[in-house]
């Protein structure tokens, strides 16, 4: 009887531990251009959105397509052309998170075979050209960063459905990961208290109070269950706890509101107005739900609302920055990826 001998495979059997990892950071979105046509796709691809507007329905549609988009692109236009990156041709966002992903794709180069890469959830680089970009450079397996502190579905689930349908309509999909929110992570308090007081040591002033401002959400959508505000008041409470500080030293509120129904309470415009009227003349405003400056933080923070101070009796105003791409907010992004990259490098 003649023995069977196992025939030698001309190519060595691949380590499915040695796949290569790709890491796609996530935020909001920009407009490819600060004018009224760039700003009008960009609302319309937002506003689309049944995760930011949960009623799509003939009304919500007539609404968009016939006042919002006829008139909101042009005033929003205006707004970006006071913060936009003139010597990019592109809004702060997409500057910041930018570095944020070179940083940290520097930061983790020794962790093994990782690649980085970054992407918008409305307008450019999409997500999809992002996990193509990802894919094509042989990633097998796909971490996704959804870089917003606080969860909600407006923010979080949304990056996820976009990043669901891609996969929906690839044959080799990626094994996926999502990182969770990290609103109350030991790190991203301890950044946000160093960025507060490093700040603050640069103004030539003492502020009476800081307020903590956080993007708005129609109320309804918490009623259904959204546990943002949760997330926002644990955050608040945390960096309180840091800082010593009380709430009548750093108040929570909430920006952006938009349309007429009830949203998230208290306004931070109308908290702001209401300090300089009862005589509060120097404030700090901190914006802990941003990882990165944008119109919200540059713009309706940084000018808006220091005008409402101002008009309202405040004498000194300061915007606090964003973590961005400093140290200790890389920090913050740095571990948790290598924390929820484990078992993969």
């Amino acid at each position: 009887m003649t023995a069977v001998l196992p025939i030698e495979s001309a190519e060595p059997v691949a380590d499915p531990a040695a796949v290569r990892v790709g890491v796609l950071l996530v935020n909001l979105g920009t407009p490819d251009s600060a004018d009224a046509r760039g700003v009008r796709v960009y609302l319309r691809e937002f506003l689309s959105d049944p995760r930011v507007i949960e009623n799509q329905g003939l009304g919500w549609k007539l609404v968009l397509n016939g006042i919002i988009l006829r008139i909101r692109p042009a005033r929003k236009a205006r707004d970006y052309l006071k913060i936009w990156n003139t010597e990019r041709n592109e809004s702060p966002l997409k500057t910041i998170t930018r570095a944020q992903s070179d940083k940290l794709a520097a930061a983790i180069a020794g962790h093994g075979d990782v690649v980085v890469d970054w992407a918008m959830r409305y307008g450019n680089p999409s997500i999809r050209s992002g996990i193509d970009a990802l894919a094509a450079r042989g990633c097998g397996r796909l971490l996704v960063v959804p870089l917003y502190p606080q969860y909600s579905a407006a923010t979080s689930a949304t990056v996820c459905d976009e990043v669901l349908r891609v996969l929906s309509g690839m044959r080799a999909q990626p094994t996926l990961r999502v990182t969770p929110p990290y609103y109350d992570d030991p790190d991203y308090i301890e950044a946000l208290a160093i960025s507060i007081d490093t700040h603050l040591a640069t103004l030539p002033f003492q502020p009476e109070l800081i307020v903590a401002s956080f993007h708005g959400m129609p109320q309804a959508y918490i009623d259904k269950g959204d546990p943002y505000q949760a997330h926002c008041v644990a955050t608040t409470e945390a960096l309180r706890k840091r800082m010593g500080l009380d709430a009548s030293k750093l108040v929570l509120t909430f920006q952006s509101r938009f349309g007429f129904g009830q949203w998230l309470q208290p306004y931070t415009d109308k908290t702001i107005a209401q300090l300089a009227k009862d005589g509060v003349r120097r404030i700090a405003v901190v914006t802990p739900g941003f990882s990165a400056d944008c119109l919200e933080t540059l713009e309706e923070i940084a000018q808006e609302n220091a005008e409402i101070f101002t008009h309202n009796g405040g004498e000194q105003f300061a915007a606090i920055p964003c973590l961005n791409d400093s140290a200790a907010g890389m920090d913050v992004i740095r571990k948790l990826v290598l924390r929820e990259l484990q078992g993969w490098i």
